[in-house]
């Protein structure tokens, strides 16, 4: 009885790391879309700089997991959940990765003039981090349902990348010389749809504590 309780307090402290990581990542790509509006080159650094903490976070709680099967010997149920931190941990921290890809386009773009208003790719950010912050909570509750409504509305950014993609085409085939300021754009938009893709899978994770099943349910290219 006493080793239960030992081992229920490491994997409480153990979600209690993962759920802050979650967090900080979804600070990351709002803060990337925050840099990349206002052109602060600064804060594009800061993200980067950042980026490191989120790395070594993953790090860490992927060895207490290890730690935590190897000295513990969960049941299946608590085997379930430490096996789908670990994983959506990774999911996580390749967002981070998206973030930060976005924070390096914002240095690169400088202090080019605006090619065109950020409106699509403004929803799409809105849309991933709202996916994101659900999908913890999805995560939190155990709601199995919850995360299949959230992993369809990667529809929605689906669609939305499709558009920002043809704009800028349309663009670059009318001026050539927008083709450098166009693609970077292009770039960032694509950080956002494969960061809703690895929602996606992180609700696949919440689906698989509920019942044990691994499914497919969502349009996930990952």
């Amino acid at each position: 009885m006493e080793m239960r309780t030992a081992f229920h307090k490491r994997l409480r402290e153990i979600e209690d790391e993962f759920l802050g990581m979650w967090s900080m990542v979804s600070k990351a790509i709002l803060r990337s879309i925050e840099a990349l509006k206002n052109r602060d080159l600064q804060l594009a650094r800061q993200i980067i700089a950042d980026d490191q903490n989120i790395n070594g976070k993953r790090f860490e709680i992927e060895e207490k997991c290890i730690g935590l099967i190897a000295t513990q010997q969960p049941m299946a149920s608590d085997l379930r959940i430490i096996i789908a931190i670990f994983n959506i941990t990774t999911e996580i921290e390749r967002i981070g990765d998206y973030a930060e890809g976005i924070a390096r386009i914002v240095i690169m773009i400088g202090d080019e003039p605006p090619l065109k208003p950020l409106i699509d790719i403004l929803r799409m950010a809105e849309q991933t981090v709202s996916m994101l912050r659900c999908s913890l909570d999805a995560f939190v509750n155990r709601d199995a349902e919850a995360a299949k409504k959230i992993a369809a509305e990667d529809n929605m950014v689906d669609h939305l990348y499709d558009q920002v993609f043809r704009e800028l085409l349309i663009l670059m085939a009318e001026d050539p010389k927008t083709i450098t300021r166009a693609t970077r754009l292009m770039w960032t938009a694509h950080n956002l749809e494969r960061a809703a893709d690895r929602v996606t899978n992180i609700c696949e994770r919440v689906v698989f504590i509920v019942t044990g099943n691994m499914e497919a349910i969502g349009t996930s290219k990952y």
